[in-house]
């Protein structure tokens, strides 16, 4: 039995917004697929997390993928440029490129990659059109850089129709909800080569709508745009929830 050490770096995205636990504790797809694994593979696994929300692709790059690698990791999962996408001028081959490096330094160290695209929230937001396109082409991008490489382990949620239905999502309409995170959790799991329990490819069945109309403007587009207006950033201050390993084992 080899040990496996299992590194997440990202945004909101691998961070786990729009799973709330009760305590305020933020979850997401990468706790619960790490939880996933030790149960499946019947034995403990180390766990660290270095997303964090609001980082553009680049930023992740240069403050996350050096750290990471530094724990001598044996499996690395990478995804980012969902905050580039929104912004008025993404050069979507640039931002891919964020993935040939992540690609070529796991070769260099022998960590093993775990490829995700985001979820796909193009349906429910404004501008959607705009979303999806670079969406689509930003796929397509990131799929050229790893053609042939059968070794990176892949699990893309882009192309899921079923995510992209409100019911997983959160009341921003821009973060998936716990029922979303365990979709991907599973996705994960399933490209690992595990089984991952049935109900976390399920809608959840209270997931709430949220506001509409002019209270979704307010509570979430205007406060997105004021960051954008002051150059900041929903991560700004904020340190990663796991920095160095932590264990999780079969339940």
């Amino acid at each position: 039995m080899s040990a496996v050490r299992f590194v997440a770096i990202g945004d909101s995205f691998s961070e786990g917004v729009g799973d709330e636990l009760p305590d305020g504790r933020v979850r997401g797809w990468a706790d619960i697929a790490a939880q996933g694994w030790a149960d499946a593979a019947g034995h403990s696994i180390q766990y660290a997390n270095l997303a964090i929300r609001g980082k553009l692709a680049w930023p992740i790059i240069e403050q996350q993928l050096e750290p990471a690698l530094a724990l001598k990791p044996t499996h690395l999962s990478f995804n980012g440029g969902g905050n580039d996408m929104l912004r008025p001028r993404a050069d979507l081959e640039h931002i891919a490129d964020t993935f040939s490096r992540v690609l070529r330094r796991c070769d260099e160290q022998g960590v093993t990659l775990i490829l995700l695209s985001g979820a796909n929230p193009a349906g429910q937001l404004p501008m959607g059109s705009l979303i999806q396109r670079r969406g689509d082409e930003l796929s397509a991008a990131v799929l050229r850089r790893v053609a042939g490489r059968d070794d990176v382990i892949r699990a893309l949620n882009w192309p899921d129709q079923e995510l992209a239905r409100g019911a997983y999502w959160s009341e921003d309409r821009l973060h998936m909800n716990a029922a979303g995170h365990h979709r991907v959790a599973a996705r994960v799991l399933h490209a690992l080569g595990y089984e991952p329990p049935a109900e976390w490819w399920a809608r959840s069945a209270t997931a709430s709508a949220g506001p509409s109309g002019f209270a979704y403007y307010r509570e979430h587009v205007g406060p997105w745009m004021k960051r954008r207006i002051t150059r900041t950033s929903s991560g700004d201050g904020r340190t990663a929830k796991y920095p160095s390993w932590v264990e999780r084992v079969p339940r």
